[in-house]
């Protein structure tokens, strides 16, 4: 139960930390990659982001009692991850938003091993 606590706890302060500047952070995003052209996407992004960081801070309270949102939880890393790993092999993105994605892999393996611990306690 411990190891599912850390690593939920681990995963939702480190989503928060890098996701919720991206509100702040418009101006500087623009003046690298030029204007949004869907603003809309972007700050629904980072707000559906941020959300999921609260669950997995709540999962992080009482494992047991949330086991059964783990493997969502894994679906939402595989979501981000396996598109943008699969859009850097095409050249479609570039190599920091890569490290994201596969950073939000390990992160997909480590709520597998929560999920699988947390059944036998």
């Amino acid at each position: 139960m411990q190891f599912a606590k850390w690593v939920f706890r681990l995963a939702g302060i480190y989503g928060i930390v890098t996701v919720a500047p991206l509100y702040f952070l418009e101006g500087a995003i623009t003046r690298v990659t030029g204007p949004l052209s869907h603003p809309e996407y972007f700050y629904g992004f980072v707000g559906l982001c941020v959300v999921w960081q609260i669950l997995f801070l709540l999962i992080s309270r009482d494992p047991s009692r949330w086991r059964p949102t783990m493997p969502i939880a894994v679906l939402e890393k595989l979501s981000f991850s396996l598109p943008v790993l699969a859009l850097y092999a095409g050249h479609r993105v570039d190599s920091p938003v890569a490290v994201f994605g596969g950073v939000d892999l390990v992160w997909a393996a480590l709520f597998v091993i929560a999920f699988l611990r947390t059944a036998h306690q």
